[in-house]
């Protein structure tokens, strides 16, 4: 599996298109390194830069993103309504694949270390990558932006992780950059009805974590006996948020600036909920919302589920119509066109659906014609499964809102879901068989000259042929639960979608026993290996008791299914 890490470093320009494009045509520079999302916004003159790569591609790009933007852009000049320190004001590294957070952190310790001793830009580390507690907010380091860093720089207190301690005619141009290892950060503004900034300034301070600043009964600020504002939180206050309102004069409205910092905390609809309702307390509405970069597919498809149930209806339906309830709910086409295409990481990174699983059912079937030996029957055995799965989830969603089976709705509104999941999974599992059988062959064309170069080869067969029997294992052992919906549906469901309830049956046994089919060839090839597969490190006796169980368990719950069926249809 490659390794990935995204970079998403803020520059302070948004207005000048040739000064954008001249930073991110660096990106293209570095192998390995793919631009996926520019996103300027002209009141805020700022620039959001996102791309996606390996570690050392990513950490390469980055540090020459950082050099243009110092050689193009003079701070001593810039203003704009975000918050800025420096040229490049942040530049974080966010783990997507295969890698830690801690490794992120080191990614940004080396290239803030070569971009304060090679650039001479002064350098704060935050977040996860901070050297000390109190710099891990990106706020508390940015206090004061960069009109403090005149009386900031050249002291001990604000001297930074890397580069100058000190005031002059660079740093003056460049300002001072912030380097972090961070999770996955949606920038997530929501629009209001209104131009005023203060009532968005207010809407903020209800929901940002950090609270407002707590007033006594006369009205003054509460200071601690440190002599800290004392905060308190806001009605709606939502973990892992920060926020700010602000005027936008090319949208002509005001808005709620969110960053979002932790998605697994606080998702984008609750943020617009959240904001919605503070709108409504001051008579302002919240008309729909941007997101600035890009957004995990997964916040889309949670706001498309809310949004779904909150309406009472079915929430089991494919990602793209959960993505469309989405966009369509949080209003993300009231400022202009969203594209999921452009602006889910997933998608944008190709690491969604497999080259097979986007192939029109024509071009697969044309493929699998072929004399190639893959795709073969563990992708079709796949495919079945995923079919089956889809059918469940269809007869599930014909019986919500048919007044005869109103007892059954909330149960078939989950089921639906539960059989979209196992369709995903069984989905997914069309490319992982195609991409283990080519492992397989790919093994048994290293060298095998020397004894040293036969050893290596054996073990790497030996591994490749393992995970090539796992992926239809893996088919084969979550089939039993499919059945188990499809025999639901077929049971309780819409009484005029019992045939299809039937062929899910059918089609779900054909891909278990496909899939068993799959495993023992696979095992049977293990054996072959020399030493019995043993450097495979699997014991291939427990693996075929495992398939073997999973078939049992099909076949019992699948011919159940079809005696009914057949029972009921004939009459």
């Amino acid at each position: 599996m490659q390794k990935l890490v995204e970079c998403v470093p803020n520059i302070s320009e948004g207005r000048d298109r040739g000064i954008i494009d001249a930073v991110t045509a660096v990106i293209g520079e570095v192998e390995g390194a793919r631009l996926l999302d520019v996103d300027p916004g002209a009141d805020t003159n700022r620039t959001v830069i996102t791309f996606i790569g390996p570690p050392e591609a990513v950490a390469e790009a980055a540090f020459r993103v950082v050099k243009r933007a110092a050689e193009l852009i003079d701070m001593g000049r810039h203003s704009g309504a975000h918050p800025r320190h420096g040229a490049t004001d942040v530049c974080p590294f966010v783990p997507i694949r295969g890698v830690t957070m801690e490794e992120c952190a080191e990614l940004a310790r080396q290239v803030g270390g070569r971009i304060g001793r090679e650039l001479g830009i002064p350098v704060y580390l935050y977040e996860s990558a901070a050297s000390r507690p109190e710099r891990r907010n990106l706020a508390d380091v940015r206090k004061g932006e960069y009109e403090a860093l005149p009386r900031k720089l050249g002291t001990a207190e604000w001297a930074p992780d890397f580069g100058p301690n000190e005031w002059n005619e660079k740093t003056a141009r460049t300002g001072a950059t912030n380097v972090a290892a961070r999770g996955f950060l949606v920038a997530y503004n929501v629009n209001l009805n209104t131009r005023d900034k203060a009532l968005a300034s207010q809407v903020a301070l209800d929901i940002k974590e950090a609270g407002r600043a707590k007033r006594d009964a006369a009205g003054a600020i509460v200071k601690d006996a440190a002599g800290q504002t004392v905060l308190e939180p806001g009605p709606y206050r939502l973990p892992a948020c920060k926020a700010v309102g602000w005027y936008i004069p090319a949208y002509e409205r005001a808005q709620i600036s969110i960053n979002l910092v932790n998605t697994g905390v606080t998702k984008p609809h609750q943020a617009f909920e959240a904001c919605a309702a503070s709108a409504a307390d001051r008579g302002a509405r919240a008309t729909g919302s941007e997101l600035v970069g890009l957004v995990p597919e997964s916040d889309l498809l949670a706001a498309g589920r809310y949004y779904l149930r909150r309406a009472g209806q079915s929430a089991g339906v494919p990602r793209r119509l959960l993505i469309e309830t989405a966009i369509q709910s949080l209003g993300l086409r009231d400022l202009g066109p969203f594209d999921p295409a452009e602006k889910v990481i997933e998608y944008q990174a190709g690491l969604v659906d497999g080259p097979l699983v986007s192939m029109t059912n024509r071009a697969f079937v044309d493929e699998l014609s072929t004399d190639s030996p893959a795709p073969g029957g563990g992708s079709v055995a796949a495919l079945c499964a995923a079919q089956g799965a889809a059918l469940s989830a269809m007869v599930a969603n014909l019986t919500v809102g048919k007044k005869k089976y109103e007892g059954v709705w909330e149960r078939m509104k989950d089921l639906a879901e539960e059989a979209q999941a196992l369709k995903d999974g069984f989905l997914a599992a069309i490319d992982d068989d195609t991409a283990a059988f080519n492992a397989v062959m790919d093994a048994f064309g290293l060298p095998k000259g020397t004894p040293a170069e036969a050893a290596t080869r054996d073990a790497a067969v030996a591994a490749a042929t393992l995970k090539a029997t796992l992926v239809p294992l893996s088919v084969l052992e979550r089939v039993p639960a499919a059945l188990a919906l499809a025999a639901e549906v077929a049971d309780k469901g819409n009484a005029n979608s019992l045939s299809d309830a039937g062929v899910s049956a059918l089609t779900l046994m054909a891909g278990a026993e496909g899939a068993w089919y799959n495993v023992l060839i696979n095992l049977a090839a293990l054996r072959a290996l020399p030493g019995g597969g043993g450097d495979a490190g699997a014991d291939l006796t427990d693996l075929r008791a495992r398939a073997d169980r999973a078939l049992a368990g099909a076949e019992a719950a699948a011919g159940s299914v079809r005696a009914s069926v057949r029972s009921r249809l004939a009459g």
